[in-house]
């Protein structure tokens, strides 16, 4: 197994900072299977013929997925990371993933609300050691943030010190499904950041993350997070969404991100998934370079690519 990097290490040319990486997505061998049958692969392991087909590697099993995973990390200096599940049913590879680096990786997985025994797969995941935030994906599964269902299982979550919500707003699109030619039908009116703010003001103890900025809501997230203390933002991906703003640059979208939330409240985070790709470190360089020219203080460019993340979930 591997350990931790040093302060500071796999970063050149910028500053010496420690990175945490609060959005990488665990693409176990569930994943692929789940992608495989819905693609009408034959066989136990259609996973494997999936992975052929996008030119991806299998992950093998999820503890070797899990060491790879952090090797790549180790090699671009990257301490912690925020593992997440990406289709229902994948917590327990992701909690094996997480036993075996514990003090590498915080547990997350993908939950629809809507399906029959959702809070009973809730109590058990959070039950596994180092198992944290439940991820809504509202736009896939088509139900609004405001559902009752939601309300409901926020208060399962925020009753488990340590935990948080992980709510998928804005426009989402999953880059494996148009390749494998699989319908995404996503809406994106389920999104909405406005939807958040009765779940947020009714646990104001319990964190909300919101990924990507919003992805295309990022006004109405600013909404929402300035009235709302506990709805936090990630920062990951290539935040692609800003084409629908004509003249937005990621350089204007973190400049309000701090104007109206603070240093305190951003996660930094990559959105990385596959291999042989790996960890996605053409985003760290692109969002580093952004706080280095918009002239963030050292001290809080560290709370936004590690400190925060460690505050949220600190080592148990």
């Amino acid at each position: 197994m591997t350990t931790a990097p040093p302060l500071g290490a796999g970063v050149t040319g910028l500053v010496p900072l420690r990175l945490n990486d609060a959005h990488c997505h665990f693409f176990s061998p569930r994943f692929f299977d789940v992608l495989g049958r819905q693609k009408g692969l034959p066989g136990d392991a259609p996973g494997v013929e999936v992975t052929r087909l996008v030119g991806w590697e299998h992950p093998g099993t999820a503890e070797a997925l899990a060491d790879r995973w952090a090797d790549a990390l180790s090699a671009d200096g990257v301490g912690r990371a925020l593992l997440i599940g990406s289709v229902p049913g994948e917590e327990e590879q992701v909690a094996r993933a997480v036993a075996r680096h514990p003090d590498r990786f915080v547990g997350a997985f993908m939950l629809d609300p809507t399906q029959e025994g959702a809070l009973t797969r809730v109590a058990w995941a959070l039950a596994q050691p180092g198992m944290r935030v439940v991820c809504l994906f509202p736009a896939m599964h088509g139900y609004a943030p405001s559902d009752p269902r939601v309300l409901g299982l926020a208060e399962q979550v925020a009753g488990s010190p340590g935990t948080a919500l992980f709510i998928h707003c804005g426009v989402l699109s999953v880059g494996i499904r148009k390749t494998l030619g699989l319908p995404s039908a996503f809406e994106a009116r389920y999104g909405n950041p406005l939807e958040l703010q009765g779940v947020a003001l009714r646990h104001p103890s319990l964190p909300i993350i919101v990924p990507h900025f919003g992805a295309g809501f990022f006004r109405e997230l600013l909404m929402v997070a300035d009235t709302c203390p506990n709805v936090v933002v990630d920062t990951s991906s290539s935040n692609a969404w800003m084409k629908y703003s004509p003249g937005l640059t990621l350089r204007h979208v973190f400049a309000q991100a701090l104007a109206v939330l603070g240093p305190d409240r951003l996660l930094f985070g990559t959105d990385s998934s596959f291999f042989p790709r790996g960890w996605h470190a053409a985003v760290r360089d692109a969002q580093l370079a952004v706080l280095e020219a918009l002239g963030v203080p050292q001290v809080d460019q560290q709370a936004i690519c590690a400190g925060n993340f460690d505050r949220l979930f600190p080592r148990r």
